[in-house]
């Protein structure tokens, strides 16, 4: 039982930032800043994405399903995306490792895999970004059901 609680809990750790996904220069986070100015603010990046949910509906357990989540950086400088991490592990994502242009256009691909889900789910994603503010979450649902045998 202990060993099963263990396993479980360590399914649905989030992963440390990879080095060389970005370089710490890059990554201006406001958040940390005392009273960003009206100014600075507007030179900041800005994700927008065109969706930051996606129902995938009804799915036979065991399916694995992805959804790209497309965003544009409307902002006035360059978008850093330094993590996007999932609540448990049967969700991964994939965000562009480069950083994304002022009106340039990215995605953030999610990966939903329902082999051990059951019933109506829910999964968020926290992405973190050098945006104010620094996270944003993308949410993914699913109803799944058992297989026909």
């Amino acid at each position: 039982m202990i060993t099963l609680s263990l396993l479980l809990l360590g399914a649905c750790t989030r992963k440390p930032a990879q080095e060389g996904d970005f370089k710490v220069s890059d990554v201006h986070n406001p958040q940390t800043a005392s009273g960003l100015s009206k100014k600075a603010a507007e030179k900041m990046p800005v994700i927008t994405f065109e969706t930051t949910q996606y129902d995938f509906g009804q799915v036979v357990q065991g399916e694995r399903l992805s959804y790209a989540f497309k965003f544009k950086n409307t902002g006035k400088s360059n978008l850093i995306i330094y993590s996007s991490e999932a609540t448990c592990g049967c969700t991964t994502s994939t965000p562009p490792k480069a950083p994304i242009r002022p009106g340039e256009s990215g995605e953030i691909t999610v990966t939903f895999d329902s082999k051990t889900q059951s019933g109506k789910v829910t999964k968020r994603i926290l992405v973190a970004a050098n945006t104010y503010p620094t996270e944003n979450v993308l949410t993914i649902t699913a109803d799944v059901s058992a297989p026909n045998k």
